[in-house]
C-alpha cells in the first residue's frame, strides 16, 4: 500500500498467468495451461515484498530529518512518474491512459495521499513495530467499509475477526496507559485511509486499466503534494544525501508490488497474503537493530490479535469461495 506505484492491482498479476484461449489456424481455441503453483518460489517473490515494504519505512525515517511529509510526496511521486511513464512506453500502453472517472480517481488518490502522509509522519515519530501493527488494521476497516460503500454482506464470522483485531488495535495503543499522542494517533489513522484507498480502488478496477490507475495516482499526488508543500511559499529540495532515499521510497514499492502480483502467479492467494505478515516481526527487529526500539509485550500481544483477524478474515473468506 506504501508505493509509488500502489495502484498496480496484485489481480492483473493472476489474471496474466491465466492466459487467454489461444487460437489456433482453424479457428479453435487450446484448453488455458494448468496452473502454476511453484509455493517455494512465490515464498521467495513475497520475501521480497516484505523486504521492500520494510526498506521503504527506513527510507521515510530517514528523509523525515530534512523534508516534511508533503515534500517526501511531492518528489516521491515526481520520481513515480517518471516510473510509471517508462513502464507505459516500454509495454505500449498508452492508449489506455484516459481522463475517464476523473472523480473515482480524485477521490481514491485524495485518500491514499492522506494515508501515505499520516505514515509517512508516524514511521518518524512512532517505534516501527507500532505502526506496522496498526497499519494490519487496514483489512479489518476494509472490512467494515464494504458493507456501506460496496453493498458487500459480512458474515458473524467476518465480524468476529473484525473484533479480534479491533482487541489488538486497544492493546496496541493502549489508551488511557500510554498518552495518545499525535504519531499514534497517525498511525492508527492511516490504516482507515488506506482501507478508504481499497474500497476505492475495487470500484476503480472494473472502469479503468492498471496503467490508467498507476498514471493518475503519480500524476494527482506529485500535485497534491507540491500543493501542501508549497502553501507556506517554501519548498525543500532534498540534499543530494536526500535522493538516494526519495528514488528508494518511489521505486521501492513498485518493486514490492511487483513481487507480489509474481508471487500470485506462482501460488494461490492463501499461500501468498499470510507471508505478508513477516513485515510485523521483520520491521520489529530492524527497529530494534538500527534504532534500539523496545518491543513491549502489548505491542507482541496487540499485533497476535490484529494478524489473528486478518487471519481469519482471509479464511473466512476463502471457506466461502470454496463454497
Amino acid at each position: 500500500m506504501n508505493s509509488a506505484a500502489d495502484g498496480a492491482h496484485a489481480a492483473d498479476g493472476v489474471h496474466a498467468a491465466d492466459g487467454a484461449h489461444a487460437a489456433d489456424g482453424a479457428g479453435a481455441t487450446r484448453e488455458p495451461a494448468a496452473p502454476v503453483h511453484r509455493p517455494v518460489a512465490a515464498a521467495l517473490w513475497m520475501l521480497g515484498a516484505v523486504a521492500c515494504f520494510s526498506t521503504m519505512a527506513i527510507a521515510g525515517r530517514t528523509v523525515a530529518s530534512e523534508l516534511d511529509t508533503f515534500e517526501v510526496m511531492a518528489f516521491r511521486s515526481l520520481f513515480g512518474i517518471v516510473l510509471v511513464c517508462g513502464f507505459v512506453t516500454a509495454r505500449g500502453l498508452w492508449p489506455q491512459i484516459n481522463a475517464q472517472h476523473l472523480r473515482l480517481h480524485l477521490v481514491r488518490n485524495t485518500a491514499h495521499f492522506v494515508g501515505q502522509n499520516l505514515w509517512f509522519y508516524a514511521v518518524a515519530v512512532v517505534p516501527l513495530a507500532q505502526v506496522f501493527a496498526l497499519e494490519f488494521t487496514t483489512p479489518l476497516w476494509v472490512l467494515l467499509m464494504a458493507p456501506l460503500l460496496l453493498g458487500e454482506r459480512i458474515s458473524k464470522l467476518r465480524a468476529f475477526a473484525a473484533l479480534i483485531g479491533f482487541a489488538g488495535i486497544v492493546i496496541v495503543a493502549q489508551p488511557g496507559y500510554v498518552p495518545m499522542s499525535p504519531g499514534l494517533l497517525a498511525a492508527a489513522s492511516c490504516a482507515v485511509a488506506f482501507a478508504l484507498t481499497y474500497v476505492f480502488m475495487k470500484r476503480l478496477t472494473g472502469v479503468a486499466a492498471t496503467a490508467c490507475i498507476m498514471f493518475w495516482l503519480t500524476v494527482m499526488q506529485s500535485l497534491f503534494g507540491l500543493i501542501c508543500a508549497g502553501i507556506d511559499g517554501d519548498i525543500a529540495a532534498p540534499s543530494a544525501a536526500m535522493w538516494p532515499w526519495i528514488m528508494v521510497i518511489g521505486a521501492a514499492g513498485l518493486i514490492a508490488h511487483s513481487c507480489i502480483a509474481t508471487a500470485l502467479r506462482l501460488a494461490p492467494a492463501t499461500l501468498v497474503a499470510p507471508f505478508d505478515f513477516l513485515r510485523l516481526p521483520l520491521i520489529a527487529l530492524i527497529g530494534w537493530l538500527i534504532y534500539a526500539e523496545p518491543v513491549s509485550w502489548a505491542v507482541v500481544i496487540g499485533a497476535a490479535l490484529i494478524l489473528g483477524g486478518n487471519w481469519l478474515n482471509l479464511w473466512a473468506s476463502t471457506r466461502k469461495t470454496a463454497g
